[in-house]
């Protein structure tokens, strides 16, 4: 519904003061449900109530028709339900259905006048009792009693457990005697009859009470008393607008206009009656019970704090009463999903494919209520790896030794977190521990016999790990990173193992790791990111074969990562049970020494991951990804011993598949179930990261220096990211 903001609107006391509005936006009018206003009668020709009277609607003590003697009737119904017409005042429900029920006793009301619309009327209990059952038999959603007076005889009090019974809300003015000036009426405690309804009510009363424009309770209302929990108060002070033929009734005063207003109890409990009728509309499940329990207690806290003995429980908030309450949890499972949490957060490879993603489901509360969220707002985006950050953040030193069968490599560190390499919180230990172990990382390479080579590291994967077993000659670049090296997301490694064994002019290599996937870029010890941890466990198989054709090195390797609970690296929410992913990398690598001191190397990858779980995961969800890079190096160019070299590379991008999802897309509350259907969500990103990289080296001195310059256009595949360039200068000794 658009344009809400209309003069009729902001003329009408009730409807956004109680949060209406918020209602009438999800398309919550009221429109099926019977709203039955036992009173004086209805003004029939007035075209706030055109085409919505009930046509049960009578005069259950004669036949005189439903037009009253007085505006009492018309009033209370106008509160509730009068209509949007662009004219005069509009009403909490404005499509639903008025069942005027008319039962003033015959000559009890006095001649009445627009400016004078105080109730002369009075109602016999047999009437009442009487209209009660005409509500019932016509199906009504709630019963308005905007009456008071004694406690309710017998035969209302029967006729009000059989309409809770029936499932009806009934909603009953709290009484005007607050200000002291009803005989025998304790202002401090509901009215008698409004008291007796509720003890015959079967857990389906609210009593009303009436506060002003700020809130405040009214003089004239009774209190909530010892009947606090079943008390409720909304807007009955100075209310908008008295009509006469069907119009705005408009006084004149010495040449000024004025609206003529009216106050009362009476006039706060239509506040309440229209917005059970809503909530009836808006959720078709909810029995009696459950709708007057969840406008109790969603109730805006006033005087003191909780439930207390003047406001009862509150003030009527209809917005509050239609959001979701309690855990929500998809349709048709019993997955919570917290409406606040992310639903997704991407990795690196999958760059900006989640800005704007667009995925929409069902999810029900703890009543069983169903609610469209759209979930496309909750995602995040992986920032991109700070690739000179990783090059430059080196505080520790590394210490070698061995010779051909034998080589020992152990990182040590310098400070708190030292190289980056590892985090004195994944080993569990204590500040001062940390402090006294510094060994970060170690590799050990050693030759068994003469056709067979075992290696094993910590806290460095295997892929270097390999590398030194097939004693491939690689580039040394320090930031952009070769095909074969890149997961797609930020990764670390525990532990690996590799052996490798000569078959001829043949080299085949097997291998093991067990690392972990970090979520988004997030190393940080003990940060929570959307309430999981920032990390999950990853393992990895190889096996990779090499050989050399004279000047032409080449390497192909099959890589097996398995996952838990991410998806190349991405995180998603755990109410789509998703448990992991299988990823089967195909790498090829090749170097080729053209000339002396010259090469010339390519490597590419290919991967295809299949999510694994779920049971909301459709048939046919799988991620296709690429990477590749080229490079060219030159030996011996400026010095001897010095490699400048230059390297093309595009990290790890998703190219195509996605997640195909069967949630639910509507639901049917006749049968309490959700109507499933598939939505696809791209994991492909727009953006496309180029990276290129110039680099020089050379031993120096005691040491060796570095010097890199890179440039990184789209970074993190993320189209709208700004180019990224930077250099890096670095000097390493030995001592």
């Amino acid at each position: 519904m658009t344009n809400i903001d209309t003069a009729e609107f902001r003329r009408s006391d009730g409807p956004a003061f109680h949060g209406a509005d918020d209602a009438w936006r999800q398309g919550f009018t009221g429109d099926g449900e019977i709203i039955a206003v036992i009173d004086t009668g209805i003004d029939s020709d007035s075209p706030e109530f055109t085409g919505r009277i009930h046509p049960l609607s009578q005069d259950v003590v004669s036949n005189r028709g439903v037009d009253p003697e007085d505006d009492h009737g018309t009033n209370v119904a106008l509160v509730a339900a009068a209509g949007r017409d662009g004219t005069g005042v509009v009403g909490i429900a404005f499509e639903s259905e008025v069942l005027a029920l008319r039962g003033d006793g015959v000559g009890t009301c006095g001649t009445d006048t627009p400016d004078d619309p105080t109730l002369g009327c009075t109602l016999a209990d047999s009437d009442i009792a009487r209209g009660i059952r005409v509500a019932i038999d016509a199906g009504a959603t709630v019963i308005n009693l905007s009456l008071g007076g004694g406690s309710a005889s017998q035969g209302v009090l029967s006729a009000i457990r059989d309409a809770t019974t029936a499932g009806i809300v009934v909603v009953v003015a709290a009484g005007n005697g607050g200000d002291g000036s009803e005989p025998g009426i304790d202002p401090d405690q509901p009215d008698p009859f409004g008291a007796s309804i509720l003890r015959a009510g079967n857990g389906n009363v609210i009593i009303v009470g009436s506060v002003d424009d700020q809130g405040e309770i009214s003089d004239f209302s009774n209190r909530a008393g010892n009947d606090a929990a079943s008390y409720l108060t909304a807007f009955g002070e100075r209310i908008c607008c008295v009509y006469d033929d069907g119009e705005l009734f408009i006084e004149e005063v010495d040449g000024q206009r004025f609206v003529t207003v009216f106050s009362g109890t009476s006039f706060a409990a239509p506040q309440v009656s229209g917005a059970v009728a809503l909530l009836a509309q808006a959720f078709p499940n909810l029995t009696a019970q459950e709708i007057v329990e969840i406008l109790l207690d969603t109730a805006r806290d006033a005087g003191d704090a909780g439930t207390d003995a003047v406001f009862g429980t509150g003030i009527l908030d209809i917005a509050a009463a239609i959001a979701p309450s309690g855990a929500t949890s998809i349709a048709g499972t019993n997955q919570t999903l917290a409406l606040a949490d992310s639903f997704a957060l991407g990795s690196a490879a999958m760059g900006d494919a989640l800005t704007g993603a667009t995925l929409s489901t069902v999810v029900l509360d703890e009543y069983q209520r169903a609610y469209n969220v759209a979930l496309g707002g909750q995602t995040q985006s992986a920032a991109p790896i700070q690739r000179l950050r990783s090059a430059v953040q080196q505080n520790g030193f590394t210490r070698s030794a061995g010779g051909g069968d034998l080589s020992l490599a152990v990182t040590v560190g310098e400070g708190d977190r030292a190289a980056g390499l590892g985090w004195s919180s994944d080993l569990q230990l204590t500040p001062d521990e940390a402090l006294g172990a510094r060994v970060l990382a170690a590799r050990v390479a050693a030759r068994i016999s003469p056709d067979l080579q075992l290696g094993f590291a910590i806290a460095q994967g295997s892929k270097g790990l390999v590398g030194q077993l097939q004693g491939s000659d690689r580039a040394a670049f320090a930031i952009a990173p070769q095909a074969g090296n890149d997961s797609g997301f930020l990764a670390s490694s525990d532990v690996s193992f590799a052996a490798r064994r000569e078959i001829g002019p043949w080299g085949l290599t097997v291998s093991a790791e067990s690392g972990n996937a970090w979520l988004g870029d997030n190393r940080r010890a003990g940060d929570v990111v959307f309430g999981v941890r920032e990390r999950r466990p990853t393992s990895t198989f190889g096996i990779a074969a090499d050989r050399s054709f004279g000047a032409l090195d080449t390497n192909v390797a099959l890589t097996w990562l398995s996952e838990e609970e991410t998806l190349l690296g991405g995180h998603f929410n755990s109410a789509f049970g998703l448990r992991g992913a299988d990823t089967l990398f195909l790498d090829g690598d090749a170097a080729w020494r053209f000339a002396p001191n010259w090469r010339l190397g390519a490597s590419g990858r290919a991967g295809f991951t299949r999510p694994t779980g779920g049971d909301l995961l459709g048939s046919g969800s799988q991620l296709q990804s690429q990477a590749w890079s080229l490079d060219l190096t030159r030996r011996s160019t400026f010095a001897s011993g010095d490699a400048i070299g230059f390297r093309m590379s595009q990290p790890l991008r998703v190219s195509g598949g996605g997640l195909n999802l069967d949630l639910p897309v509507a639901y049917d509350y006749a049968t309490e179930t959700p109507i499933i259907g598939r939505q696809t969500l791209s994991l492909s990103p727009e953006g496309r990261e180029m990276m290129g990289e110039l680099t020089w080296g050379s031993p120096l001195f005691i040491g060796y220096a570095r010097a890199s310059v890179f440039y990184r256009s789209e970074p993190g595949h993320v189209a709208s990211a700004p180019d990224d360039m930077g250099a890096l200068v670095s000097f390493s000794a030995s001592f």
